[in-house]
């Protein structure tokens, strides 16, 4: 198993900048191979799809090749991708979908542990619908969101349970597999929250049981647009509100107007640079995203565990992330400091680790941290031991004001 930093980092043009990026959770930076996926596909003749003109062939070939990328990330069938413009559009078009059919009485579960996205657009729906919305809470204390936590707000009414893979704000990744086998269990439907998950762990979606599932390709060093995920069978029983003329085939029929053929190409790319990530990997694309991400959790957890043990040096820091299971991802704030002044404090030594609720403003005020949030450290693929040591010396410094 190889990870090398050095030759990683060479990749990345942003980085020639000078600034440490602790952002990834927010969005990572662009290698040079998904730069040049999306200018080559704007270099050669693009139209709509189809089969005869040059252009033609090009944008099929763009979307098809998307598709097996994202299918071979996800452990999905290519055939159940649908992109979007974002997870946050792609999950207010299945709220809206799937209301549809609900009515006063049901039910729908959503957790203070997720992001806004996987938040509203259920509750909304549900408010339309008369349905009831039922909260499952996290442990404040330990960060842990368990199966009984999920099992005490389930009905046989619950319609669907909607719940993340991975805490963007604190990083927990709680046992999805489990809690989706009890929504299944309850006769529900389980809609998963991957965008901060994906990039850091390996998807298997039928290992998940995930009905569905939404990801951001700009979290893992693609371009600007959003996934979902589904069985090509559990999405042609949905019809969602599309235009007369527009497919009506799967996934196409959820995929409103033309697709942003330059950004799909770029999706591929970022999906063979994450399979490049161990460059001794062989096999299948899978396998080598299999390797690559096995590397990757090694490398991340070195710099999270050398992180939470300087911090642990520094005073009246207090580390909000504490889950067993959890993403190289750190929420801090401070005894005597505010975390915004930090923010700043960090910015000017060309530092960037933002301090916000991070739209995860349910799981910000069940900490007791209201909508300030905190100061939020997120690696990427693409930090290394030097980038941690600017930050440690730069927050002591900070501390000590």
């Amino acid at each position: 198993m190889t990870y090398d930093i050095a030759a990683l980092r060479s990749l990345f043009p942003a980085l020639a900048a000078g600034t440490v990026h602790f952002d990834g959770p927010g969005g990572t930076q662009t290698p040079q191979p998904v730069i040049d996926a999306i200018a080559d596909a704007l270099a050669h003749p693009l139209s709509n799809r189809g089969q005869y003109s040059l252009g033609e062939r090009n944008a099929e070939t763009v979307v098809t090749g998307a598709r097996r990328a994202v299918a071979d990330l996800l452990g999905a069938d290519p055939a159940g991708v649908v992109f979007g413009r974002s997870a946050t559009q792609l999950t207010y078009d299945l709220a809206r979908t799937l209301a549809a059919s609900w009515a006063p009485g049901d039910e729908v579960v959503v957790t203070r542990l997720d992001h806004d996205a996987n938040v509203r657009p259920w509750v909304q729906a549900a408010q339309r619908a008369g349905a009831t919305v039922r909260w499952a809470d996290f442990d404040p204390a330990t960060g842990e969101l368990t199966p009984d936590d999920i099992r005490a707000v389930l009905s046989a009414r619950t319609r669907l349970v909607a719940v993340t893979a991975a805490s963007n704000l604190i990083g927990t990744r709680p046992p999805v597999a489990e809690i989706c086998r009890l929504a299944h269990e309850a006769g529900a439907l389980a809609h998963v929250d991957g965008v901060h998950y994906t990039a850091h762990t390996l998807v298997d979606l039928p290992a998940l049981g995930a009905d569905f599932f939404v990801c951001s390709p700009y979290k893992f060093l693609g371009p600007h647009h959003g996934v979902l995920a589904a069985r090509p069978a559990l999405l042609e029983t949905l019809h969602p509100d599309k235009l007369l003329p527009s497919s009506d085939a799967v996934p196409e029929r959820f995929e409103l107007g033309t697709l942003p053929y330059e950004l799909l190409a770029g999706t591929r790319a970022a999906v063979d640079f994450l399979a490049g990530l161990d460059p001794d990997a062989t096999g299948t694309r899978r396998e080598r995203l299999a390797a690559s991400f096995a590397a990757l959790g090694v490398h991340e957890t070195t710099l999270r565990t050398q992180l939470e043990k300087e911090l642990a040096a520094l005073p009246g820091v207090t580390v909000h992330s504490r889950a067993a299971d959890r993403t190289p991802t750190l929420l801090l704030t401070f005894a005597h400091h505010d975390t915004t002044d930090a923010y700043r404090f960090l910015a000017a030594r060309d530092i960037h680790a933002p301090s916000s609720h991070f739209y995860a403003v349910e799981t910000s005020r069940h900490l007791g941290l209201g909508d300030t949030g905190g100061l939020r450290i997120g690696l990427a693929p693409y930090n290394d031991a030097r980038d941690v040591d600017r930050l440690l010396a730069a927050l002591a410094e900070f501390l000590e004001q």
